[in-house]
């Protein structure tokens, strides 16, 4: 009885989600608080449908920007992009010994935490060779300082008057997975989502060759780099909208839906946090996180300041 009624709390939140009278932060909360009362019935589905929801909703935001505004917001992202990934995979290595973290494990969260969550942890795992548990639980404890992120941002934001475009690179710099980087921009505002979002894809991107540079460390050969396809897409979308190819109405309502499925995105992860996860891995490979994440978080926020 219990699980049925799982299934249907579920697929009525997800209804809910898509008729769009949730946001973001509420959508992330009631995850949350779903798998606190009930077990995810579709755990394994979820992740999946994560992995596919969230490029979807990334390629439907690329038909609301212009080819020129993305290349220029890239362009003057580059630097704090490499100086950001450059210093925190070298605090992460640090910081892995001094916390006497398992090497493997502590490489994943240092790589969720410098790029893309767990995009580069799933992309970074096979190149190691790392085992389930370790990748389960730099996935957990990532997943859970996005959901922080999410609501402390904004907050952040509104109270030293970020603007738009500095907000969206704050966002882009200092939130680790891209599902959350784009909630917390969609919350701000327009023109702070259209930043977050082309800087976080271009940060995506940091993915080959921190999978090189990741098959050199662990000395594995013969394991494939997964490349971010998705992004060729998203341009290929931000180029369409540059050109008038499609009429306005058409990318307005493309652009409205991939909202609506960012928000479904977001629910699915809140629903799929494991607090027994987080519990079994003990305390340090949490304050490993814990302590990137504030040290970029405050890097990023000074470098966009001063």
């Amino acid at each position: 009885m219990k699980n049925l009624i799982a299934k249907i709390t579920f697929f009525s939140i997800i209804i809910i989600a898509l008729l769009g009278f949730l946001n973001s932060s509420i959508a992330l909360i009631l995850g949350f608080i779903f798998a606190l009362i009930f077990k995810n019935p579709y755990k394994k589905y979820s992740y999946k449908a994560i992995h596919h929801f969230l490029k979807i909703a990334v390629v439907g935001l690329g038909f609301g920007m212009l080819l020129k505004e993305t290349l220029i917001t890239s362009k003057k992202a580059f630097g704090i992009t490499f100086f950001s990934i450059f210093l925190t995979i070298s605090l992460g290595f640090l910081l892995t010994k001094l916390f006497r973290v398992d090497k493997k494990l502590g490489h994943l969260i240092t790589s969720g935490t410098s790029i893309c969550g767990g995009s580069a942890i799933a992309a970074i795992s096979p190149v190691i060779k790392a085992k389930t548990k370790a990748i389960s639980v730099a996935l957990g404890i990532v997943f859970l300082l996005n959901s922080i992120a999410l609501f402390v941002f904004p907050s952040i934001g509104h109270l030293l008057k970020l603007s738009q475009e500095q907000f969206g690179l704050w966002c882009a710099i200092a939130i680790h997975d891209t599902s959350s980087v784009v909630g917390a921009a969609l919350t701000y505002g327009d023109e702070a989502l259209k930043v977050a979002t082309t800087v976080k894809l271009s940060r995506t991107l940091w993915i080959i060759p921190l999978s090189v540079f990741s098959m050199f460390i662990f000395k594995t050969k013969g394991e494939k780099i997964k490349i971010p396809y998705f992004i060729l897409l998203f341009i290929l979308a931000v180029i369409v909208n540059s050109c008038d190819v499609i009429p306005t109405e058409i990318t307005v309502e493309i652009v409205h839906y991939a909202k609506k499925i960012l928000i479904v995105t977001l629910f699915l992860v809140g629903s799929t946090i494991s607090l027994k996860d987080l519990k079994s891995t003990g305390i340090k490979p949490v304050l490993l996180a814990l302590s990137l994440w504030v040290f970029i978080s405050i890097f990023s926020l000074i470098y966009i300041l001063f």
